[in-house]
Parts: C-alpha cells; structure tokens; sequence
C-alpha cells in the first residue's frame, strides 16, 4: 500500500499528528530471546517500525521519536520528520518528547502509537483519528493491547489534555485521569492495533491464518 498524501496543506504544522514511538533496533524484542536471535529480533523490530510509520501516513503529520540516528534514517526513507532521543528513557519521555515537537508547530491532535504493531495499518489509523475527531475536546482515545490492560494507540485533543502513563494497565490510568479532569474518554476496538509483540505467545497470534 502506498503512503497516504497529507491531508493538510504542508504550510500549516497543525492538524493531527501520528507520532510513532520507535526504540534503538538492537535494544527492541528483548523479552524474545527465548524463541527469537539477535538478528531475527532486529529484522522484526524493523519491519514493525517501517509498517508503523506507514500506517501513521493516515495523518495529516507523521512523526517519528526514536533511540537513535538509525531511526532517522529508516524514517526519512519513509518520508517521515524524526527526532531522536539523546537517550532512551522510555515510552513516556519519548512520547512527551513528540507532544513537545508538535505543539511548537500547533497540533491539534496527537495519536502516540506503538511500533510493535504486526498488522497495524493506514486505515485502522485513519479509522482511530476518526472517532477522536467526533469527540469535542478536551478528549482521549484509547486503543487497548490485548490481555495486558495496556495501551497500543492514545488519541489526545488537544496535545496536553491528560499526563502519559504507557506501561502496565496504562488503559486504566488514562480513564481514571481523563475522567478525574472532565475530559471526555473513549476506548476504540481495533484488531488491527490490538496485538503487539512483547511474548513469544504474541508471535503465535500474529501467525494465524486469519491474520
């Protein structure tokens, strides 16, 4: 599938943006080392990133935060702007690192996802965006991991309505703040986004014929 053309005018930095949270390569899939080597963990952890980067073209910006200058490069091959940590720190400060970028070039709206995502793609982002953007902000998507109570994909509008808390049953704590601070929360269901790779049973999943 080819990249979606931006659907704003490339003069105006607002509109949402698809930010797309990319570790060092050969940091990525550690907990597969029971099932997977080192370079086979590293040509997952690309192939994941370049579909991700893809899948974020349903934007009208993308945006790439990654562990180090590799990343830049596998996004400009991708046509994506990146920026990359000075050092890796996790999924929050990488994700704050990409809200920072884009509310200096008035974003609208963010969409933080994963890129351990196996089948994510154009269209199930175009579909996340969509179902933010029938919210009045302040307001707050959630796509869910399967199992986990994490979060694979967070819609927020505007950029700095809720505080990030990506890891163990971050679904929950975004609810609970989103809700504490009046604003609106939605959990979307996607298959697409659902399944990300952390265990060697996520392989499995990913495998299936009907995927």
């Amino acid at each position: 599938m080819g990249l979606r053309q931006s659907r704003a005018n490339p003069k105006d930095a607002g509109g949402d943006w698809v930010i797309v949270l990319v570790k060092g390569l050969d940091q990525a899939k550690q907990r597969l080392g029971g099932v997977l080597d080192a370079k086979a963990r590293r040509a997952l952890a690309l192939r994941n990133a370049q579909r991700a980067i893809r899948a974020a073209s349903a934007g009208d910006h993308r945006l790439v935060v990654g562990g180090n200058p590799e990343v830049r490069e596998i996004a400009q091959r991708l046509g994506a702007e990146a920026v990359i940590e000075r050092k890796q720190q996790g999924q929050n400060v990488a994700a704050r690192l990409g809200i920072a970028h884009a509310l200096k070039s008035k974003a609208r709206a963010v969409l933080i996802l994963s890129s351990d995502l196996p089948l994510v793609t154009p269209q199930s982002v175009r579909e996340m965006l969509d179902v933010g953007a029938r919210l009045a902000p302040p307001a707050v998507v959630a796509a869910p991991a399967i199992g986990r109570g994490g979060t694979n994909a967070l819609y927020i509008s505007p950029p700095d309505a809720i505080s990030l808390h990506f890891g163990e049953d971050s679904l929950a704590a975004f609810r609970h703040e989103a809700e504490a601070n009046g604003v609106k929360f939605a959990v979307h269901q996607s298959e697409a986004i659902a399944l990300d790779l952390d265990e060697p049973e996520d392989l499995e999943l990913a495998r299936r014929p009907d995927h």
